[in-house]
């Protein structure tokens, strides 16, 4: 494609930065745009009752005739979480290899998508769309099949490390082809982007199998029962638990929806070697001695209806937590998430099992880059720009200031945020406009339908609960007939407070009289007058402020006989 004055290379961020999950980034150049991973993130604190929350790909939907695919550089949930809901919204074709393809095969089959066009690429093939060529290059990660993109443009190639380390001994498949990237700096970056998780950290991430070296210790020496909690996703680290079972004579039983089908997926396709009758039926775990069971779960993040969380809090339907049992808390907290963790891990404690996490033992190490690892990819690629991306604002900073260490210029370093474009041609890059992006909250089979509303008013229940003024009126005369009723939910137990509801009456039937006398007939200012006065004596008689739910009903003369 001829390239003109006019048109600029774009690059949209439409998640992943200023956070953590939630990875999703469009690349534009003229009629054509691509995109990078679709994931999600975990709810906040805030999110009450949220299960999960994903990109707004607003942008995405009104330019859909010009998105050409969606590229996926591993098979991370916040990285790949996200796309059965977009692609009920757009239906791309999708890239991958063929671990990641697979994982989201089976996400499309939970959610019934069914047309979707699923294409396996092998690190070291490219793919071609519109002006786009895309070039898998293969990384480390704490998943099998991870890849960075080198895409090439009309006006130059955007580098994509994706999530990635240096692993020189990885658990399966081969070290990264640093080569591969060290040509691609050789012949000229324009842009490089890359992962700033462990910016933070000085030195190397270590290998994956210093985890095994521990799980072999552990299961050596331990005489109880071990259950062991990771990231289902993390199938290096299940197939180090499986390696250690079998080697001291354990059977292996899963727990936790995502965690059976990640092992099966991953069983399917090759990337599990799990010796013939190592897997046994959670349901079988009466059949063996304790010293003869290792069991794999979910719940490392503590979440609330995780198999870990649930075994916590004797609501596991299958296992229930003894005394001498060994839990080996395999992950380090997603920030925010330690407070989850750290009840998890005392409910555990209460139990009279032996808790093993990251904080006592090595028995986790990270799949993102350190410094050093980040100073040789940059070292390798020799970008004109640099765009520091996946991590909360600070992640973003300390990975601009380690580029500028490198000789990188301050002025060629974009810092962005979600919903940026950032613009590029040869010489110059900036950031001009933004674009429609945000948050999309998913409650159930509800997506996008809870917004900061019910959000406000679920938090303003939870803090100090709900009060319900009934009454019944005449339907000819407007007369209360019945009531005022008052029911109290999360707001103060009824029975010690009589005295509180009966007075709290009298405040809604001299309100409901007042708009009588006043000849007032409109049901929402009657309303509104109960709840002002309502809330008004409540507050003054014991500082609290309930929502107030007032509520009438009319009924007829004949109704009433």
């Amino acid at each position: 494609m001829a390239q003109t004055k006019k048109n600029k290379l774009k690059i949209i961020p439409l998640g992943g930065l200023g956070e953590i999950g939630k990875n999703i980034t469009a690349i534009e150049y003229n009629k054509d745009i691509i995109v990078i991973d679709c994931g999600m993130a975990f709810p906040e604190d805030e999110m009450l009752g949220i299960d999960i929350v994903i990109p707004d790909v607003t942008y995405l939907i009104k330019n859909k005739d010009r998105v050409r695919g969606l590229f996926l550089t591993h098979g991370h949930e916040d990285h790949i979480g996200g796309i059965p809901y977009v692609l009920k919204k757009i239906n791309i074709p999708v890239y991958g290899t063929r671990l990641t393809i697979g994982l989201v095969e089976n996400k499309l089959l939970e959610h019934k998508l069914e047309d979707v066009s699923l294409n396996v690429i092998n690190p070291g093939e490219f793919v071609k769309l519109g002006c786009f060529k895309v070039n898998f290059i293969r990384t480390n990660h704490s998943i099998p099949d991870s890849v960075g993109f080198a895409i090439e443009t009309p006006m130059g190639t955007v580098v994509h490390t994706g999530d990635f380390k240096i692993d020189y001994t990885p658990i399966k498949g081969e070290v990264i082809d640093l080569n591969a990237f060290a040509q691609y700096g050789k012949k000229g970056v324009l842009v490089a982007m890359c992962d700033s998780t462990n910016v933070e950290r000085p030195g190397f991430t270590q290998s994956e199998r210093t985890v095994g070296y521990k799980f072999m210790d552990v299961f050596k020496e331990c005489k109880h029962r071990i259950i062991v909690a990771t990231f289902a996703s993390n199938i290096h680290r299940v197939q180090q638990i499986v390696n250690a079972a079998v080697l001291y004579n354990r059977k292996v039983a899963i727990s936790g929806r995502s965690m059976v089908n990640v092992v099966k997926v991953a069983q399917e396709l090759g990337y599990l070697d799990v010796p013939e009758g190592t897997i046994i039926n959670i349901n079988d775990l009466k059949k063996y001695k304790d010293e003869e069971i290792a069991l794999i779960t979910t719940g490392s993040q503590g979440e609330p209806m995780s198999a870990l969380t649930r075994m916590a809090n004797n609501d596991h339907k299958k296992v229930v937590i003894k005394e001498g049992d060994m839990v080996i808390i395999s992950a380090s907290p997603i920030p925010g998430n330690e407070k989850t963790v750290a009840r998890v891990i005392n409910l555990l404690y209460k139990k009279g099992a032996d808790v093993l996490y990251d904080a006592l033992e090595e028995i986790h190490v990270s799949g993102h880059a350190r410094q050093e690892e980040l100073k040789l990819m940059l070292s390798l690629l020799k970008p004109k720009f640099f765009m520091p991306v996946h991590g909360e604002y600070r992640h973003l900073r300390h990975h601009a200031k380690l580029a500028m260490s490198l000789g990188i210029e301050k002025s060629n370093i974009l810092i962005a945020e979600n919903g940026n474009v950032l613009e590029f041609n040869t010489k110059s890059g900036a950031i001009n406009g933004s674009v429609q992006s945000g948050k999309i909250l998913v409650d159930g089979l509800g997506v996008g339908d809870v917004g900061n509303i019910v959000l406000r008013d679920r938090k303003h229940l939870s803090e100090n609960g709900l009060i319900i003024a009934v009454i019944t009126i005449d339907k000819k005369t407007g007369e209360m007939i019945s009531g005022p009723d008052i029911v109290s939910r999360g707001f103060i137990y009824v029975r010690e407070n009589i005295d509180l509801i009966e007075e709290s009456k009298i405040i809604v039937k001299t309100a409901f009289n007042k708009c009588k006398d006043a000849n007032i007939k409109d049901w929402s200012s009657i309303k509104a007058m109960i709840k002002d006065d309502l809330s008004n004596f409540i507050y003054e008689k014991i500082k609290r402020s309930p929502m107030i739910l007032p509520i009438i009903m009319e009924v007829s003369v004949n109704e009433r006989i």
